[in-house]
């Protein structure tokens, strides 16, 4: 049968980012430029008429994106979502070129003054592992750069700032040009050329939010939180969108509070989005502080439906797989009964300390962006799991030295049977003919010899049985542990009443049900001062239920009797429960309970 062994192991973890040297230099650079866009952009603004306040925004606004993937990109080295914010917070500043008054500069910014939003486009579409893995998605970013780039650049050529500045800009200066791509015969075409480049640029976005309209409905809950910045971009497409439109079908553009109350919503919209990255990225962050309570959350005892429920909690991803590795079919099996395939996204593995293969974690692909927390978890998964084999490995060897002492305890118990207590009888019977003989013998004190040997070889035997029967009782082995508990009764030193059912369990079942009632009889004699005991053995499901009950002045306790501390250690040798109820003055009740299915 074929081994599967996915690609992406959490044991030892390898780390996928670039060489952290060169990253303080690209991210130095990106702040350079940074600075220099945002300290020109923000000067030529005011000298188009922006006020203060307007300035202030326009800097909030491109430095959020700024700061947000300088963060993202150093946490992040080997995601190109941090890469991508900055560049759109560079790009941000470039349409406020135009207000120089520098022909060269104005061109640039006339032209590229909508690169933001292709940016933006490709942010959104790539968020939030910084890639385009669907078709449509490629398609749509290489359509918005390409038109920025061949429909900016036409509209940039037939663009006379002396003629539409206004239209253009919206800006209330007059000499901030010359443009020096304009074409002077091109003059009259800016007003389709702008049309038609704004109707691309609506259509673009419709598709746009199309597009991540069908990728959160096909989403899992795990991948949906991640979108949330994305859902806030779309936000921010629509508004401008209907700004647009309303610019358009208005034959002057507002002016006054309502102007100003847009451009507000955009840029708190437009600050929201690095913003909402960087929650997200805290929220990670946070997700791998609650591994360290992982371990617990597990318990000490887990069964697979419960390991999957805890990882797909801490992970945020409910329809999680766990596959754990089984020997003899050679692959990861669910707690369904399913193999989990180890091939593809969304796969992580997890080896043992010795590197060999112990869990298979089929989780959301979202989760692949945070290699950190899937290597949380797995360590914290292998610690338990390979804790959980330690604990069924020492269950085992108590188990099996539970059995073999109850397997030398019944040898010792026919070896003093049918040995030295044999060997006692035949010698009694012995002394019974001797003393037969001496009946007419003239020497009393010899017969009274021979009579003081017989009492003491009957104290002799009498005692041997009751050794022999505390060390493994002949009836319970011959006739199962209803007889032998009725035996017990019998001899014990106040009035026991006992129901059992009427049917045998496995030997180690029966000898640990009976050394338990023994030591519950022993206890309510010497220290309950109980002045009756019921005893019950019933079979409830797949256990056999054992329960002593008395009527003395209770106040047992496991923590300080050395008795019952053994016999819960006994019990969980062989996978059974102790369960004592001894209120001060209201007696004891001593459950056992023992696999029997």
């Amino acid at each position: 049968m074929n081994r599967q062994h996915p690609p992406k192991s959490t044991h030892p973890p390898k780390s996928t980012h670039p060489p952290r040297t060169t990253l303080p230099l690209r991210m130095a650079a990106a702040a350079l430029a940074t600075a220099l866009t945002a300290a020109v952009g923000s000067w030529a603004y005011l000298r188009a008429g922006g006020t203060a306040l307007d300035v202030t925004r326009d800097l909030a606004v491109g430095l959020a994106y700024v700061g947000g993937g300088l963060v993202a990109w150093w946490h992040r080295p080997a995601n190109r979502t941090g890469p991508l914010m900055v560049a759109e917070g560079i790009t941000w500043f470039l349409g406020n070129l135009q207000g120089t008054g520098v022909p060269a500069l104005f061109a640039l910014g006339a032209w590229w003054e909508a690169l933001n939003m292709a940016v933006l486009v490709h942010l959104v579409l790539s968020f939030p592992d910084g890639r385009l893995t669907s078709r449509i998605a490629r398609r749509l970013t290489r359509f918005s750069y390409g038109l920025v780039a061949l429909g900016g650049l036409l509209r940039a050529l037939t663009y006379d700032p002396a003629v539409v500045a206004v239209e253009a800009t919206y800006l209330s200066c007059t000499d901030c040009g010359p443009n020096l791509l304009h074409i002077p015969a091109l003059t009259d075409l800016f007003t389709p050329v702008d049309t038609v480049y704004r109707s691309l640029g609506w259509v673009l976005s419709v598709v746009l939010v199309v597009a991540i309209v069908r990728r959160w409905q096909q989403s899992s809950v795990a991948r949906r939180r991640a979108l949330l910045p994305a859902w806030i971009a779309i936000a921010i497409a629509s508004a401008f969108l209907l700004w647009d439109l309303l610019l358009l079908l208005l034959p002057t553009p507002p002016a006054g509070p309502l102007q100003e109350a847009v451009f507000l919503l955009s840029d708190l919209a437009q600050v929201a989005v690095p913003v909402a990255f960087l929650i997200g990225l805290l929220r990670m962050r946070l997700q791998r502080a609650e591994v360290g309570d992982l371990v617990i959350d597990l318990g000490t005892d887990p069964d697979q439906d419960r390991l999957r429920e805890v990882l797909g909690r801490v992970l945020g991803d409910p329809g999680l797989r766990l596959g754990l590795w089984q020997e003899g079919k050679g692959a990861y099996v669910d707690g369904a009964g399913e193999i989990v395939r180890g091939e593809g996204p969304g796969r992580t593995r997890v080896d043992s300390s010795r590197g060999t293969p112990l869990a298979l974690l089929h989780h959301d692909p979202a989760l692949d962006e945070d290699p950190e927390l899937l290597e949380a978890v797995g360590a914290a998964l292998r610690l338990a799991l390979e804790n959980l084999s330690l604990r069924t490995q020492a269950k085992e060897v108590t188990s099996r030295i539970v059995r073999a002492a109850d397997a030398e305890r019944g040898r010792l118990e026919r070896d003093l049977h049918d040995g030295a207590q044999a060997r006692l009888v035949f010698a009694l019977m012995a002394l019974r003919r001797v003393d037969k003989g001496l009946a007419g013998h003239p020497d009393p004190s010899l017969r009274h010899s021979v009579a003081e040997v017989e009492e003491s070889l009957k104290l002799a035997l009498e005692e041997l049985r009751g050794i022999a029967h505390g060390i493994h009782p002949a009836v319970l082995t011959r006739e199962g542990l209803g007889p032998a508990l009725t035996a017990l009764a019998q001899q014990a030193a106040l009035p026991v009443v006992v129901a059992a059912d009427p049917r045998r369990y496995d030997p180690v079942v029966e000898s640990t049900a009976y050394f338990t009632v023994c030591e519950a009889l022993a206890n309510a004699a010497k220290h309950a001062r109980a002045r009756a005991v019921s005893v019950s053995a019933r079979q409830l499901g797949d256990r056999l239920v054992v329960e002593t009950v008395d009527d003395g002045i209770g106040g047992a306790d496991t923590a300080r009797g050395s008795g019952l501390r053994g016999l819960a250690d006994r019990l969980a040798a062989v996978d059974g429960i102790l369960h004592v109820d001894s209120p001060a003055g209201g007696g004891t009740r001593i459950r056992a309970e023992l696999p029997c299915g």
